[in-house]
């Protein structure tokens, strides 16, 4: 997610700073081995005041996600679903914490090395669990922290926003599957959100030469702009890297309207999908360490965030709005029944 962007689709080749120490993550995991966890974190999940930055959300809304998760076909652990899943993982976000033994919160100011302007923080009001759901709010607040990042570098900056982001580094770690998310987007100029993935090893090298699988990310989504972009990157360390991918528009609007996100990956294959609409399928990549199917044959993690400005968005403009928040009401992974260690045989086929 961290780099400069394009517009366009299939190929780009990318000549700016990305995020090198997100490559850098050290960590394991199969799929055929991949942590269910369920114990509960105990990180308090409500802002000061007992409200989340935004209005608070309905009964309605509460009960809709509600009905979503169990008219969800897929959601049962003990049976395999008609495309051949089965779950493995999942957070439904339906306690009152955030589980810290599937997420850790990223502090840091260093902007993912796309001078993105805002910090991430492990705070209530920034990230938390209510009526079913994870919220993930940026705020105009104008907080200051060390820079953190790839050099750890332990100089106190001030940043106009204040944000989050949660990953599952070592609680959830998977080798293909289908993985996806319930999600509803901020908008606005420079609102840039994202659910992705990132190598747990690094064993090919540095960003990208490891990989990075984009799910959905999309930026400055208002009045005509409503698309969401699945992208992988790969090729060699930065700045020798490169990045393929497509983009797709929902009928309404995705900040306003919850979608389901999801990828279905197995060996050689990443299949992209909204609200279950297959729109994309990639078959080619490399990396410069290793043969194909590399990089994308290791574990990688999940990551959830909101970014604020950036090369790809631009900075927030006078009518961009804060707080705003991503919703995030599951996240679910899924192995392939029939063929756990390949993935092969599930789900979409990519005719």
């Amino acid at each position: 997610m961290d780099r400069l962007h394009r517009v366009g689709v299939i190929v780009w080749i990318v000549g700016a700073c990305s995020d090198p120490d997100r490559a850098m993550d050290s960590g394991r995991v199969d799929m055929d081995s991949a942590i269910t966890v369920d114990a509960t974190g105990a990180r308090d999940a409500q802002s000061p005041d007992g409200a989340s930055a935004n209005d608070a959300a309905s009964p309605t809304d509460a009960a809709t996600r509600d009905a979503d998760k169990a008219n969800d076909a897929r959601v049962d652990a003990s049976e395999v679903s008609p495309e051949g899943w089965r779950l493995v993982w999942s957070d439904e976000f339906d306690g009152n914490t955030i589980d810290s033994t599937k997420w850790q919160h990223e502090i840091n100011c260093w902007g993912g090395g796309n001078n993105e302007q805002q910090c991430y923080v492990d705070d209530a009001k920034n990230s938390f669990v209510r009526d079913g759901a994870l919220h993930l709010v940026a705020l105009a607040d104008n907080p200051s922290g060390a820079i953190g990042g790839p050099d750890n570098n332990q100089s106190v900056v001030t940043r106009p926003y204040s944000s989050a982001r949660l990953n599952s580094r070592n609680r959830g770690d998977f080798r293909y599957g289908r993985i996806e998310a319930r999600l509803t987007l901020p908008h606005g100029q420079g609102l840039w959100p994202a659910f992705w993935m990132l190598p747990t090893d690094s064993v090919y090298g540095g960003w990208a030469a490891s990989g990075e699988i984009d799910i959905m990310e999309a930026v400055n989504l208002g009045d005509g702009e409503n698309r969401v972009y699945g992208t992988l990157h790969y090729g060699g360390q930065w700045p020798n890297n490169v990045h393929t991918g497509d983009d797709f528009t929902a009928n309404d609007n995705v900040w306003q309207n919850a979608h389901l996100y999801a990828v279905e990956w197995q060996e050689g294959e990443v299949r992209w999908f909204v609200d279950d609409v297959h729109y994309q399928t990639q078959t080619e990549w490399h990396t410069n360490a290793a043969a194909f199917p590399a990089p994308f044959n290791q574990a990688f993690h999940i990551l959830l965030n909101v970014a604020v400005g950036g090369q790809w968005p631009g900075p927030p403009n006078s009518e961009t709005t804060f707080p705003q928040e991503m919703i995030v009401d599951y996240v679910r992974v899924y192995e392939c029944a029939a063929n756990p260690s390949t993935g092969v045989g599930c789900g979409t086929s990519s005719s």
